[in-house]
C-alpha cells in the first residue's frame, strides 16, 4: 500500500509539472509511443522481458527529445544529454547482450503462467504502461536542466559529474567483472566476491543510484530542488522493489555460498574498511 501511495503521489506531482512545462507533457507521449511499439514486439516474440533492454534507452530518447524540441544549443545541456546517453546506451547494450537468446525472464514467465490467455493485454498495463509512467516520473529531473540556454557550469554541476563518474565506474565495472566471472565454467554456482563485489553485494545497483544523484545535482543549479524525488525513487526501486530485494531472494535459493557472502559484505552501500 505504501508503494502504491508513493507512486500515486509522484504521478500527481509529475502531472502538475507537465502543466508547467508543455514539452514535459509531450515527453510522456514520446515514451508511451516507444513502449507501445516495444509491447507489440514483445507479443510477437512472446517475451515481455525485452522491456528491460529498453529501460535505459528510454531515458536517452526522452532527454534528446526535450533538448531538440526546445532548440537548445548550449554546452551544458549537451554534456548533460551525453552523460545520460553514455549511461542509458551502455545499460541497454549490456542487457541486450546478456538477455537476447536466453528466453523470457522468470518474473514475466510467472505472470504469463498466472494470467494465461489474458497476459497479452494485461502485460501492457502491468509491465509496459507502469514502467513508462515510472520512466516519465524519474526523467522529470531532466526538465530544469534541459529547459533553457545555460552555458555556465556551477559547483553543483561539477560535483554532479564526479558522482556520475563514480557511479558509472561502479555500475559498468561491476557488470563487466560479473560477465568475466560467469565466462569461466569453473565458477558455476559460485559467488563473485572480489573487485567491486568485495565492497558491496550489488555494485551495479549502487552505482546506478549514485549517478542519478549526479543527474539531480545538475537540476539544483536551475533551482530544481523539488526534483529530489527522482533519485529517491530510483534508489528506492533499486533497493526495495526490482533490484536488491528481488535478486537476493533468488540468489539465496540457488547459491549456497551466498548466505556467508551476506554476512561479510553489505547489500548496497560499499564498505570503506
Amino acid at each position: 500500500m505504501a508503494r502504491i501511495l508513493l507512486l500515486i503521489s509522484l504521478i500527481v506531482i509529475t502531472i502538475f509539472l507537465s502543466f508547467q512545462s508543455e514539452v514535459f507533457g509531450q515527453g510522456f507521449l514520446v515514451i508511451m509511443t516507444c513502449l507501445t511499439l516495444v509491447w507489440l514486439l514483445s507479443l510477437y516474440l512472446k517475451d515481455a522481458s525485452i522491456i528491460d533492454i529498453f529501460w535505459g534507452l528510454g531515458f536517452v530518447v526522452v532527454a534528446w527529445f526535450y533538448r531538440t524540441k526546445l532548440n537548445l544549443s548550449d554546452t551544458r545541456s549537451l554534456i548533460y544529454c551525453i552523460l545520460i546517453s553514455i549511461w542509458g546506451l551502455r545499460l541497454s547494450i549490456h542487457l541486450a547482450l546478456r538477455n537476447i537468446g536466453k528466453g523470457e525472464d522468470y518474473r514475466y514467465q510467472e505472470w504469463r503462467s498466472q494470467y494465461k490467455q489474458n497476459w497479452w493485454w494485461i502485460s501492457f498495463f502491468r509491465v509496459f504502461l507502469l514502467q513508462g509512467i515510472i520512466l516519465w516520473i524519474i526523467s522529470s529531473v531532466f526538465v530544469p536542466v534541459i529547459s533553457k540556454l545555460e552555458s555556465t557550469f556551477s559547483i553543483f554541476d561539477y560535483f554532479g559529474i564526479i558522482l556520475w563518474t563514480i557511479g558509472f565506474i561502479f555500475e559498468a565495472g561491476g557488470d563487466w567483472q560479473l560477465v568475466q566471472f560467469k565466462k569461466n565454467p569453473d565458477n558455476k554456482g559460485k559467488v563473485l566476491q572480489t573487485g567491486f563485489w568485495a565492497l558491496t553485494r550489488h555494485p551495479n545497483y549502487f552505482g546506478d543510484s549514485l549517478l542519478w544523484w549526479g543527474f539531480y545535482l545538475f537540476a539544483i543549479t536551475n533551482s530544481g530542488y523539488i526534483f529530489m524525488y527522482s533519485p529517491i525513487l530510483m534508489t528506492f526501486l533499486l533497493m526495495k522493489v526490482s533490484g536488491v530485494v528481488l535478486l537476493e531472494t533468488k540468489l539465496q535459493e540457488t547459491k549456497p555460498q551466498y548466505t556467508d557472502y551476506i554476512k561479510s559484505v553489505p547489500a548496497f552501500f560499499p564498505k570503506l574498511f
